[in-house]
């Protein structure tokens, strides 16, 4: 998003959407809750949500997103977890039913898709490592959600899909987001990133990611 936004506006954006999801993670049963952090979690803020919010903090680990993926579910793997969904942060609607949902459908399917309208997906849950899942994959791509399930398929997993959701990639996506949530009944925005994303469109309103 930079440009048109400057670094300390990204920033505050990103940060604003990473406590809305730890947030919404509080009303889980049955989960336990770890955040991968970048550049690390020795960072003030990382520590403060952990503390906040009694999370567990974890680096993330990798040369690109695809490693870091696989690291982060190959990691609760070795913890002993039986099951293991992770999730990005950029996703404005994202709740606590995303990862029920998720956790249902890993009842029957191997692997868990939250598909984003950019062809991405904003999740993926398994019950067993999968990182063919993870290699090769064009990343930041509209290419990534269906060359992940021919991955899974190709190797035999069964995969199951959640509902579409909006990531924010682009300033362009702040705006559709704002305008497909402008309704009653529609906004699930924390007032903290709603605010955020408003005083945003006030400042740039007129610009383009092209």
């Amino acid at each position: 998003m930079c440009p048109p936004l400057t670094s300390d506006e990204a920033a505050s954006l990103h940060g604003s959407l990473v406590m809305d999801a730890v947030e919404r993670t509080r009303s889980l049963r049955g989960f336990d809750v770890f955040l991968a952090c970048a550049p690390g979690m020795a960072h003030p803020f990382f520590q403060t949500l952990a503390a906040r919010h009694r999370i567990r903090l974890c680096d993330q680990v990798g040369e690109d997103l695809g490693q870091r993926m696989d690291h982060a579910l190959t990691a609760a793997f070795t913890r002993g977890y039986a099951h293991a969904l992770l999730a990005g942060t950029d996703i404005p609607n994202l709740a606590a039913r995303h990862y029920e949902r998720a956790k249902s459908l890993l009842q029957t399917a191997d692997v868990a898709l939250g598909p984003t309208e950019d062809g991405g997906y904003y999740l993926v849950g398994a019950k067993h490592p999968v990182p063919a899942l993870f290699s090769d994959i064009p990343w930041s791509t509209g290419d990534v959600l269906a060359q992940s399930r021919d991955r899974a398929e190709r190797a035999g997993l069964v995969v199951g899909l959640l509902e579409p959701e909006r990531d924010l990639d682009t300033f362009d996506d702040v705006r559709a987001f704002l305008r497909d949530n402008a309704g009653p009944g529609t906004q699930t925005l924390s007032t903290r990133t709603g605010n955020v994303l408003h005083a945003l469109i006030q400042r740039h309103g007129d610009a383009s990611s092209g």
